[in-house]
């Protein structure tokens, strides 16, 4: 089978770029051809198996104009990537059409080479409806991944267009219940085109790998965007209010940060912090399963998300979890991985679909304080099993989609 796949972002970054680059992978060891169309910034690295064509749009990282890059930084699905980006909310109608022309040139390139029985859009927004409209008489198939969801709640840009050709698509696929609900919702879609496939995980790179450290520090681990929104000053705050002695915890922040005054005031809440608080930067996946391997839980108090890869990834690596409670995270998991070690904390009212209101967080953060205080004095926790998820199944179900 041939199967084109398209990111409007980086395929290397990001949960929804690991997913697309992980079903790519898994597409290769079944022998499918394939190509994939994403936007990028010259001279990285694709990260995409050998043998899958590769067709970038290039963006202008300091917004220049330059020969061959559209003239603005990649446009990012959050408002707040780990990279240099241009927000939709910003986007004019020229910048809109620059990037639809840009795109719509290099997938008629790769449809033209490739000729694909399906193409695979990540993301159910501005370059998934324009790839629907501009390729009417080819099968096309899209993902939701959550951040379109609340695209299309907080922006304005194009939305009657999109909702239009989304409910076009041949088939949506969704991580779980929540987002079948948005996306019947939002664009209107029909039932019978919306299939739930989870997330996956690579567990080759994710597993145990011997014991836990037994001397008497717990070590904390929190893994995504070093952002207000992913929680992270939240947890500064709530680790306060932990009674615990300074030596007997230790706090590890993997990530990147987008924006350097929300990274600064993390930095001061970091330093106020009672107990040692460790930024590691970004990591490959094998540097943070290593991480997950060294600590004893991972937190993840964040204001908005789907199927959050990085807590399957820690429970592979035999964490406890704590995180928020994130419609419909607690069912799927209660259906995929039952009697997994999760203490789930209630999400403080919101508006615009992942800001917290301000008067709510003092007593978010109390209850984020006491779940992690309940993980830390349980100690050990019983191994989580993850086996029934993977990409591999994931691959699987959407080929047998295809008609």
């Amino acid at each position: 089978m041939k199967i084109l796949s398209i990111t409007a972002q980086k395929p290397n970054s990001t949960g929804s770029g690991v997913y697309l680059t992980e079903l790519v992978k898994e597409y290769a060891a079944m022998g499918h051809e394939q190509a994939v169309v994403a936007g990028v910034y010259e001279d990285e690295p694709s990260g995409l198996p050998k043998g899958v064509g590769f067709y970038p749009v290039y963006f202008s990282e300091d917004g220049g104009a330059s020969c061959g890059k559209l003239p603005f930084p990649i446009a990012g699905m959050s408002d707040e990537m780990p990279y240099k980006s241009t927000r939709y909310c910003d986007m004019t109608a020229e910048m809109a059409k620059q990037f639809k022309e840009a795109f719509l040139k290099t997938v008629e390139t790769a449809v033209g080479k490739l000729k694909p029985d399906v193409i695979l859009c990540h993301h159910l927004y501005l370059l998934t409806a324009a790839v629907r409209e501009a390729f009417p008489e080819h099968t096309v198939y899209g993902f939701c991944h959550n951040t379109d969801l609340r695209q299309m709640q907080k922006t304005e840009l194009e939305r009657e267009f999109i909702r239009e050709q989304v409910r076009k698509l041949d088939r949506i696929f969704v991580p779980q219940r929540a987002q079948e609900e948005g996306v019947k919702e939002i664009y209107g879609a029909d039932p019978a085109k919306i299939t739930r496939v989870g997330m996956g995980y690579n567990s080759r790179i994710f597993h145990a790998s011997g014991e836990k450290k037994k001397d008497n520090i717990t070590r904390l681990v929190f893994a995504g965007k070093i952002a207000e929104k992913k929680g992270v000053m939240s947890l500064l705050r709530a680790l306060k209010s932990l009674d615990l002695d300074r030596g007997s915890l230790k706090v590890y922040l993997a990530g990147s940060t987008g924006n350097q005054k929300e990274y600064e005031e993390i930095l001061r809440l970091a330093k106020e912090c009672p107990y040692e608080a460790v930024f590691l930067g970004r990591l490959d996946q094998s540097a943070l399963s290593k991480v997950y391997n060294a600590c004893d839980i991972f937190v993840l108090p964040s204001f908005f998300e789907g199927i959050p890869l990085t807590v399957i990834e820690a429970l592979a690596c035999k964490d406890r979890v704590v995180m928020t409670d994130l419609p419909g995270i607690r069912e799927w998991f209660s259906e995929t991985a039952p009697g997994v070690d999760i203490r789930y904390v209630p999400l403080p009212a919101m508006r615009n679909t992942d800001e917290p209101l301000a008067h709510e967080l003092p007593e978010f953060e109390k209850r984020l304080s006491e779940a992690l205080a309940d993980s830390i004095m349980q100690g050990t926790g019983g191994t989580a099993d993850v086996s029934g998820i993977s990409w591999e199944k994931i691959a699987k179900e959407v080929i047998l989609k295809i008609k």
